[in-house]
């Protein structure tokens, strides 16, 4: 009962789910005023000349970027509801035969629903928006890569906002941790413009922030067959280049990241900062 609540409180609250997509409606601005014809330009200078593919690239690109935002902002609009009860309702809580454990956990479970509700219509609307331009559907391995991504981004987000939300006490200050993720998030995933022009220390913040290889798997399955095609006739290092401009994949020294690298690296941190904020509730008062 207590999932259910905090789920139906989180999509009641129309005002919670606008700004929770806020981050999603400034990254579709970007790339309808700006982003997409200057990446397509980009693109077109790579490969030397101009392919009828390079719109639904860009767009699987940039579409992938948003699904993996969603997995974030949804998940910490879903959980500045245990912020607010916190001082309104969590004193009737404790004074109800439920444990603190299970209040816990409601939190987090009702939050992750949440997150993977949003972040699968957007990834449905991301689909139908790249079929209807010419991109290729999902097979039967893609869409079990993608369930995966969605399940294992969705995780690490939330715990990553859990440790956040654990550790703030006041509606203002979650509001304002919310607008900071809200406005960097796209940055630290790379999504804004290409992670290859960007200095290399910035390079590396972004390989080394867990939730930019959620984009990079979604960049993957949806991107990989359009890429092959369009780049059947260069050598194996253009398209790796590429790939790596767009943060497609990353490199690290000598080694380039694959699909199950980054699935590895959600995973580990979807434990690391559960447990970091399991810890940081159990030495605060509720």
């Amino acid at each position: 009962m207590l999932i259910k609540r905090n789920i139906l409180l989180f999509f009641r609250d129309k005002t919670n789910v606008f700004f929770s997509l806020l981050a999603v409606f400034i990254i579709i601005g970007l790339y309808v005023l700006f982003l997409g014809n200057a990446m397509e330009s980009m693109m077109n200078f790579q490969l030397g000349f101009q392919s009828d593919k390079t719109g639904v690239i860009m767009s699987s690109i940039i579409m992938s970027g948003m699904v993996a935002v969603t997995s974030v902002t949804s998940c910490m609009g879903a959980l500045n509801i245990s912020v607010t009860d916190k001082k309104d309702a969590m004193k009737d809580f404790l004074t109800s035969p439920v444990s603190r454990g299970k209040i816990t956990f409601s939190y987090i479970t009702g939050s992750g629903a949440v997150g993977i509700i949003m972040s699968t219509v957007a990834l449905i609307l991301c689909v139908l928006y790249i079929t209807a331009n010419g991109g290729s559907f999902p097979n039967l391995a893609d869409a079990g890569r993608l369930t995966v991504t969605i399940v294992l981004g969705v995780l690490c987000g939330n715990s990553m906002v859990y440790l956040l939300a654990a550790s703030v006490n006041s509606d203002n200050a979650f509001s304002a941790v919310s607008t900071v993720v809200g406005t960097l998030i796209g940055f630290l995933m790379g999504i804004y413009m290409p992670i290859g022009q960007m200095p290399d220390a910035v390079q590396w913040v972004i390989k080394c922030f867990p939730m930019s290889h959620a984009a990079s798997m979604f960049k993957q399955v949806m991107s990989d067959r359009e890429l092959a095609e369009v780049f059947s006739a260069a050598p194996p290092e253009v398209l790796q280049g590429f790939r790596e401009m767009f943060g497609i994949v990353f490199t690290y020294g000598e080694y380039v990241s694959s699909f199950w690298f980054s699935a590895g690296v959600l995973a580990v941190t979807t434990v690391v900062f559960y447990v970091a904020g399991v810890l940081v509730m159990s030495v605060k008062k509720m």
